[in-house]
């Protein structure tokens, strides 16, 4: 409990604590003991998703929803913890406190019953759907500095689905960390975002981006390679003139494989 209150207290340094993967001393030994064999991705929220471009017919859309949907399904143990440990640390006013991560996997089971409790296949469901509702955008994968705050083994047993806010978020350090490190976060496979005729560069998107991944050239929003297909920007757009697209179902499927390769749930 000692390493969550540190947690809590050092938040705010964590821009700053991030700066320090870009020494290259310091960097094999923050990648190392924090992010060793990770791969998370950004899943787009459900209602960011142009329907029309991104699939042939409704009747067989696929939604990134679906991807959390199967690993819970897959899931021996299934973890809610009671807090947001991101939004509890910079005391949101904006995005529930109470809505916690989701934890899979064997190793899940080992985590601290103060911080939370084992519940069933439909209870984690549940939550996944609340946290969606909330506006929460979800993250999947594997995450090794998660297993290292919890303190639980393996790391390669415990899956993580996180539940972000973009004003809280840890992962807004992205822009901060050494490429090695930040490479390991990415788009989901198939995802594309692009700026449409009807942008006014009011900047509202660039506002709302996880990752600073936006910017105003000219007048106009521009997306930048930094980009990780969350769908923030096209939901906050008073002009929907931002699209996010899907290139095909297939890229549900490559989802599931890249999580499974990381991360044992069963």
């Amino acid at each position: 409990m000692w390493v969550i209150r540190f947690i809590i207290k050092s938040f705010p340094r964590r821009f700053a604590i991030a700066r320090l993967s870009k020494i290259p001393g310091i960097r094999n030994i923050i990648d190392k003991a924090l992010f060793k064999g990770d791969d998370i991705l950004f899943l787009p929220q459900d209602v960011a998703i142009d329907v029309d471009k991104s699939f042939d017919a409704p009747i067989n859309m696929v939604l990134p929803s679906q991807v959390v949907e199967h690993f819970i399904d897959e899931a021996q143990c299934h973890w809610i913890m009671s807090w947001c440990i991101c939004r509890k640390s910079s005391g949101c006013k904006h995005y529930p406190v109470g809505l916690g991560c989701l934890f899979l996997g064997e190793a899940a089971s080992k985590i601290d019953p103060r911080l939370g409790r084992r519940v069933t296949k439909e209870e984690a469901l549940e939550h996944v759907k609340k946290c969606r509702d909330a506006g929460l955008v979800q993250l999947i994968g594997r995450n090794k500095l998660d297993a290292v705050w919890l303190d639980v083994r393996p790391s390669e047993k415990l899956l993580t689905i996180c539940n972000c806010c973009p004003c809280c978020c840890l992962w807004k350090i992205l822009p901060h960390l050494h490429s090695k490190i930040s490479s390991k976060v990415t788009k989901m496979p198939g995802v594309s975002v692009c700026v449409v005729g009807d942008c006014k560069g009011c900047g509202t998107c660039v506002d709302n981006c996880f990752v600073s991944a936006i910017e105003i050239v000219k007048g106009k929003a521009e997306i930048t390679s930094a980009c990780r297909g969350c769908g923030r920007c096209v939901t906050t757009c008073p002009e929907n003139a931002i699209r996010l697209t899907i290139a095909g179902s297939d890229s549900i499927a490559e989802s599931i494989v890249r999580v499974s390769s990381a991360v044992d749930v069963h």
